[in-house]
């Protein structure tokens, strides 16, 4: 049973810097595909809830961060902890959110991590992140 658990969440000031953990179990020790997306609040329309963030591949650590975001996300992983990290520097209010950690079956190569939420199966219980001063 495939089982993501997210971690790091919390209350922080604008320009400080979180760094979100999603520790995944039961997923295939090989590659993975995990990605981060987000949903701020009073976003509802249709195909907008959830935002993607970043995500990685696991085999070779190949990379996407959403254009907007680039600059100042990082997203790592540590194989020996099965562990993906979501590193966020120069936060903004607007990048309060609630953030998810997902992950998918099918994960043969760098272009099975698109940022789109559909393409992934399973999920976490999410992480608060809320920026304000």
């Amino acid at each position: 049973q495939v089982r993501l658990t997210e971690s790091g969440g919390g209350s922080v000031q604008p320009g400080g810097s979180l760094r979100l953990s999603c520790a995944a179990s039961g997923v295939d020790s090989g590659s993975k595909c995990i990605a981060w997306f987000r949903q701020r609040p009073g976003i509802h329309a249709p195909g907008k809830e959830r935002e993607g963030v970043a995500s990685i591949y696991t085999s070779d650590g190949n990379t996407r961060i959403a254009d907007s975001l680039k600059g100042r996300i990082t997203i790592s992983q540590d194989n020996a902890k099965n562990t993906v990290y979501l590193q966020m520097n120069s936060l903004q209010p607007e990048d309060t959110a609630t953030y998810y950690c997902a992950a998918r079956r099918a994960c043969a190569g760098p272009w099975h991590i698109r940022l789109v939420p559909v393409d992934y199966e399973y999920w976490g219980q999410g992480t608060q992140v809320t920026v304000s001063s």
